[in-house]
């Protein structure tokens, strides 16, 4: 735990750009909400691979939304059944599973279409939200939290020293 805080503390302090911490925030939220093994989370592992997120806020952020769509699952169950039986959307979904591509993409599961649309419904709010938050904490709080106590015991720690000379 005190590991992950470190880690957490690390890249809001550091000179990271908020928008590869916001872009890591919302591919984990895109690969964490959805079953793991899905063409479109292959693509998701591709992007955090070639674009510039940054990889400790997308590890530790797709284990929160891992936990999160075990609790959220139903609902997904509920949203995705509501999608995929649409009238209007039905000829859309029996085409797109015709295709090769749409058997692999598992999207006639209803759990991998409503956590893939509330993932994506979600992407822009997190966007938003997580630029406004690494900025605001840098500005009005990052003096602060070096101040305190607790964060010079983090950051000296034995655990956290041995964990970076390894890293390094």
């Amino acid at each position: 735990m005190i590991g992950l805080l470190a880690r957490i503390l690390k890249v809001l302090n550091s000179e990271t750009d908020p928008r590869q911490i916001a872009g890591a925030v919302i591919l984990a939220c895109l690969f964490g909400l959805t079953p793991l093994w899905t063409l479109h989370n292959l693509i998701v592992l591709l992007l955090v691979l070639v674009l510039r997120v940054n990889l400790s806020i997308f590890l530790i952020a797709w284990g929160f939304f891992t936990v999160l769509a075990f609790a959220l699952d139903p609902l997904f169950d509920l949203l995705g059944h509501a999608v995929l039986t649409a009238e209007p959307l039905r000829s859309m979904w029996a085409a797109l599973y015709a295709t090769d591509i749409g058997k692999l993409s598992a999207f006639n599961n209803s759990v991998v279409m409503g956590s893939l649309c509330v993932g994506l419904l979600l992407a822009p709010v997190l966007w938003f939200a997580t630029i406004y938050l690494v900025r605001n904490y840098r500005v009005h709080m990052l003096d602060w939290v070096r101040r305190k106590r607790i964060y010079q015991v983090i950051s000296g720690s034995r655990l956290v020293t041995t964990y970076q000379s390894f890293r390094s």
